[in-house]
């Protein structure tokens, strides 16, 4: 299962109750930190979380509302203790960036490693997370994650069986492994079926609504995704600094044909977001006011 929390829902500035963007998310025994806004350990703490096992932080882009939080976090991961690397991703100019911050955060007890994206989209796999960093259209470079939990396929002991697969190795072909054994090759299909299917999360903040967005976003179990403006007369403000309105995140959301979307971002003088919401679900009907501190357990699909 995949355990996520909205640390910080606001945009540009922090709020009463509304501290900066950031999304934790939680997956066998890993932590995973997309993006690190000034009151992201607060919300952190609140949540009943810690920040020590977190292993991976991804950045979308370097402006201050994603990244200001960085180097108290990182002190405060210095100060429980942990000596494991913690590794951060983000667009080119990531280890520049960060070292610049750590003026402030210098002397950490563990080493930081850098993975800087290049392409307009890469995957990575690390900690049981399978991620898709795809650019987005910002007015500086910026990505949306997407984060997969890959699910193997199902053991069919009738299957193995009828390959006449011996009973000690069936361990651990679902493993993976292929095995020569009494002279004949054995591999993992012999004993399992398809790949099945496993849990889906895009993330995106800071953008116009984007291709790249929606096929990176195709059918996930949760789209959570920036709408600055929940006003209808903000459309070109929101053109002109290349962020979303609700209902054209909501139209995002209906194209990529997602299961559920959560709206984050806001812009400060957004107060109400649920008051919008009516019009919203108009487009989407599975669309949702994030608020700090929302969380959510997605888990596997039950088998057919």
């Amino acid at each position: 299962m995949l355990d996520l929390c909205l640390l910080g829902t606001s945009g540009m500035m922090p709020l009463p109750g509304r501290w900066l963007t950031a999304l934790m998310v939680r997956f066998s025994g890993s932590s995973l930190l997309i993006d690190c806004g000034e009151g992201t350990q607060i919300a952190m703490r609140q949540r009943g979380w810690s920040a020590n096992p977190i292993d991976t932080i991804c950045f979308t882009h370097y402006h201050g509302d994603h990244i200001s939080g960085l180097p108290g976090l990182l002190l405060s991961m210095g100060n429980s203790d942990r000596t494991k690397p913690v590794t951060l991703i983000g667009p080119k100019g990531l280890e520049k960036v960060v070292n610049s911050l750590r003026i402030i955060a210098p002397g950490l007890p563990f080493k930081l490693e850098f993975i800087e994206l290049t392409e307009n989209c890469q995957e990575i796999d690390i900690n049981g997370y399978h991620l898709t960093a795809f650019k987005v259209n910002h007015n500086v470079t910026c990505y949306g994650y997407t984060i997969d939990i890959k699910r193997g396929g199902r053991f069919f002991p009738e299957l193995a069986k009828k390959n006449d697969v011996p009973m000690k190795l069936w361990s651990r072909l679902q493993k993976g492994e292929h095995i020569e054994f009494e002279g004949r090759m054995y591999t993992p299909d012999m004993v399992i079926g398809a790949e099945r299917k496993g849990i889906k999360v895009t993330y995106c903040t800071d953008t116009r609504p984007a291709k790249s967005l929606i096929d990176n976003a195709k059918g996930a179990d949760l789209l959570i995704c920036e709408g600055m403006y929940g006003e209808n007369d903000k459309k070109a403000k929101a053109v002109e600094k290349k962020h979303m309105t609700f209902y054209e995140a909501a139209k995002v959301a209906k194209e990529a044909d997602v299961k559920e979307m959560w709206l984050t971002h806001y812009s400060p003088s957004l107060i109400h977001p649920e008051e919008y919401m009516g019009a919203v679900r108009k487009i989407f009907k599975n669309a949702y006011p994030g608020k700090d501190g929302k969380s959510v357990t997605l888990t596997y699909p039950e088998d057919d």
